[in-house]
């Protein structure tokens, strides 16, 4: 018998999954019984990311060893960011302004959903300054940080260690030697995770439909086909010009990734696909340094998806409640949204979060958020896979702008996966 790759053995979990969640919806059972399955998936995950993290950082900061070209590659790798989540932000922004997916949307035929859970968070968010975020970077107890998933103040910490391990010279080798065979067994144990990976996929996919119901959808499908359209063609042309600047097709990262953007999608988790991420762009010739350095960066500071959303929604919510916002008025909620969407990764639902902490500002009812909760999930899938795009291509730029990208290797291992994809034909 011929074997099922990953990639469609997780999309034929995520087909069943709709199936399964669309024949009971509204039964509650369903969640009863998947929901554990979908949860031991993510607890898997959660499980690997902080050690594979930590045990990948340490080893490429010590390859380095040298402060100042760490310093050079950190500002490059923010500064990067932060273009291209501005752009990002512009994108959602151009979108809401040319295809007005909130005009003549009828309120009273939509359901509210409650968003009490994310106010405290977002009050917080609000009071939360440039300077807070800094000062959050630097853990005061590293065991409480790896405990709460800190990703910045973790990597804060897996720096300067893996800087120690370097000064104190040949006295840190079984250090390292520690480090790099614990980076190599949690590669092996992700491998296993993934095993198990359709079936966690289709749980979670299950559970989701079961609760909204395909037909939720309808009230807000301008929503939701205009924030897919805007993310594909982020994707598409944004990126894929970047892509093209470093020589690259942003095609074949996306080939690359099949498996990874499925159980991205299917779970609205990039987390659950970190580890993956950094091994297959290790083997695709960005060195350990630069990719276990810019890749958990980027989680908290380069989420495309996620910001190119939250400009879209800001302005659909307007457009709902006829509320014509000025060029200067767009201009202050580009600004909120670069300092809001900085600095709170992995809070959760951190969209939601900083849309409420931003639409005060500008005069936009956060009520309006309850309109389009429901079909939070849906949009949230998407911009997931945006995010780990984004993430993908960054280590490439990075490496590439360092001049480190090894473009023999990237070479191999593309023909070596086409070889496989023959092979498994």
């Amino acid at each position: 018998m011929k074997r099922i790759s990953l990639a469609w053995q997780i999309l034929i979990g995520l087909v069943l999954g709709i199936v399964v969640g669309t024949i009971f919806y509204g039964n509650p059972d369903v969640a009863k019984f998947l929901q554990p399955i979908g949860d031991i998936f993510l607890r898997l995950i959660k499980m690997i990311v902080i050690p594979i993290v930590i045990s990948s950082l340490i080893v490429g900061i010590a390859s380095v060893g040298d402060t100042k070209k760490l310093g050079k590659l950190g500002g490059k790798t923010i500064l990067y960011f932060e273009i291209i989540t501005t752009v990002a932000i512009i994108v959602g922004l151009l979108a809401a302004n040319i295809f007005q997916p909130g005009s003549g949307v009828d309120m009273s035929s939509l359901e509210k959903t409650d968003i009490h859970s994310y106010v405290d968070t977002a009050e917080a968010v609000e009071s939360h300054g440039i300077a807070d975020t800094f000062v959050n970077i630097v853990p005061p107890n590293i065991f409480q940080a790896f405990v709460e998933g800190n990703m910045l103040a973790i990597i804060f910490f897996s720096v300067f260690f893996g800087l120690g391990v370097t000064a104190i010279g040949e006295r840190g080798k079984p250090i390292i030697a520690f480090f790099q065979g614990t980076a190599e067994t949690m590669f092996w144990v992700t491998n296993q995770v993934m095993k198990f990976a359709p079936f966690g996929v289709f749980a979670l996919i299950g559970v989701t439909v079961s609760k909204f119901g395909i037909e939720s959808l309808v009230p807000l499908g301008k929503l939701v086909i205009v924030g897919y359209a805007t993310m594909l063609f982020f994707v598409v042309v944004i990126l894929g010009f970047v892509a093209k600047l470093v020589g690259l097709n942003i095609f074949h990262i996306i080939r690359l990734l099949k498996e990874e953007l499925i159980l991205a999608y299917s779970t609205s988790s990039s987390e659950t696909v970190m580890p993956r991420i950094m091994e297959k762009m290790e083997k695709f010739g960005c060195p350990k340094s630069i990719t276990a350095f810019v890749i958990p960066t980027g989680y908290s500071f380069n989420l495309d998806g996620s910001t190119l959303y939250q400009a879209l929604a800001a302005l659909f919510i307007a457009q709902m409640y006829g509320i014509d916002l000025s060029i200067a008025d767009q201009i202050s909620l580009v600004l909120v949204l670069m300092l809001t969407s900085k600095g709170i990764a992995g809070v959760p639902g951190v969209s939601f979060v900083v849309l409420l902490a931003t639409l005060g500002a500008v005069g936009i009812p956060p009520e309006g958020l309850a309109f389009i909760a429901g079909i939070d999930r849906i949009l949230d899938m998407a911009r997931t896979v945006v995010n780990v795009i984004g993430n993908s291509l960054a280590a490439v730029v990075m490496s590439k702008w360092e001049g480190q990208f090894d473009v023999e290797k990237a070479i191999s291992y593309i023909n070596s996966f086409k070889n496989n994809k023959q092979s498994a034909a």
